[in-house]
């Protein structure tokens, strides 16, 4: 009976503690879900057929069925990469005398390293099918270029986070996920500050873009935004992104949106990638990524347990394993995420600007160039779309209209 009682008393020191967590991780979900979207818009019935015709709907599936088939060989691989790596990457621990913290970065560059000699052929096939159907203009020595350069990069921040994480296990041991965690938010919030100058290729923007994006911000009480335009050479379709925090604050417009498209369509993009700042999206994604990191590192600090714990180097390739396991056990529920802010960025614009028109051009005119599917099938909206599809993306507008009685 006191054997009982004393298993009870545990079970409820153990249960209240993570009872109280898990009701605070929803209660801060709750409150970076919320959205100025009206609670209950009714979306009228849009079709993929009232976006493009039959032929083009034919040449877009045909198109994005070859992306959607390498995306899930891809997952393949990258899964299957990292597990061979869990299991025999340790071996590569015999040939290294730098230490512990040395060879645990080692480790971790040769795990990407794995990872982006695997992805490449995947990469350069998806360029192909872009250029074979006139997409991308880019060569594939230049592909090659900047998809090293970026892996230089990636390089850098596995160095860093090995780092920070080992140097914190040797001292903490397993609880090296509660610091480690507060660390990885904190770089988070530091990569979005710099984000807007990691952006290659940026020139002036024109006056009237500057001028729009200036009226635009003040509408929305943000003060104001610098925008820069970002010369892709006709390597990309037109697109446009909001960056930065606080001084930092920018929007980026490719140069192919302002080739492509008249000044109507422009301004709504503009107003979106406002509505993106005047929302404090950037910063929801900060919290997002921080509802997920310690989670996400709690496990890891679990999982690397039998191997040491992330103390040792021989756990690194497990560790990356771990996570790129969670990362493709999240992906849906961080595209939900992204779809939603996404949506609310759209509703601003709509609201800033008045046009539903410019709006159904603008997505038509996405889909007719990127090649983008209107209507896209499920599991492929879950797993790959960070956008709402076209047709939701018009059904706002029009539903905006209807609530506007325009």
């Amino acid at each position: 009976m006191a054997r009982r009682s004393a298993r009870t008393l545990l079970l409820a020191a153990v249960a209240l503690p993570l009872a109280a967590l898990a009701a605070g991780w929803g209660l801060a979900a709750w409150a970076l879900w919320q959205t100025s979207v009206p609670a209950g818009l009714d979306l009228p019935d849009v079709s993929a057929s009232d976006v493009l015709t039959r032929g083009q709907l034919d040449e877009v599936r045909s198109y994005e069925l070859f992306l959607r088939v390498s995306f899930v060989l891809s997952l393949v691989v990258v899964v299957g990469v990292f597990a061979l790596y869990a299991r025999y990457g340790e071996r590569f621990v015999r040939e290294s005398a730098a230490g512990r913290i040395g060879t645990g970065m080692l480790l971790g560059m040769i795990g990407f390293a794995l990872l982006w000699l695997a992805q490449v052929p995947f990469g350069l096939a998806t360029l192909w099918w872009d250029r074979r159907h006139d997409v991308s203009e880019q060569g594939y020595a230049d592909w090659l270029f900047a998809n090293w350069f970026a892996l230089g990069g990636e390089f850098l921040f596995v160095c860093l986070a090995l780092l920070i994480v080992m140097g914190l296990a040797g001292p903490l041991r397993e609880a090296w996920w509660i610091p480690g965690g507060a660390v990885f938010v904190g770089l988070a919030l530091l990569f979005t500050f710099v984000s807007p100058y990691l952006l290659p290729a940026q020139v002036d923007a024109p006056s009237e873009v500057v001028a729009e994006t200036r009226s635009l911000a003040q509408e929305e009480g943000v003060g104001e935004i610098d925008v820069r335009v970002a010369d892709v050479n006709a390597y990309e379709g037109p697109n446009a992104a909001a960056a930065g925090l606080g001084p930092t604050r920018r929007i980026v417009v490719w140069d192919t949106l302002l080739e492509s498209f008249g000044e109507d369509e422009v301004r709504l993009v503009l107003a979106h990638e406002v509505g993106h700042h005047a929302r404090d999206h950037l910063w929801k994604s900060v919290g997002w990524y921080a509802l997920f990191a310690f989670p996400g590192a709690f496990l890891i600090a679990l999982a690397t347990r039998p191997r040491g714990g992330m103390r040792e180097p021989t756990a690194v390739p497990l560790a990356l394993f771990v996570l790129v396991v969670l990362q493709l056990v999240a992906l849906p529920a961080q595209n939900a995420i992204t779809r939603h802010l996404e949506t609310e960025a759209d509703w601003v614009a709509l609201e800033a600007t008045e046009d539903p028109d410019a709006a159904r051009d603008l997505f038509t005119g996405f889909s007719e160039q990127g090649l983008i599917d209107p209507s896209p099938p499920t599991w492929a909206y879950v797993m790959m779309e960070t956008h709402p599809t076209m047709v939701q993306r018009i059904a706002l507008a029009e539903a905006w209209r209807e609530r506007a009685g325009r």
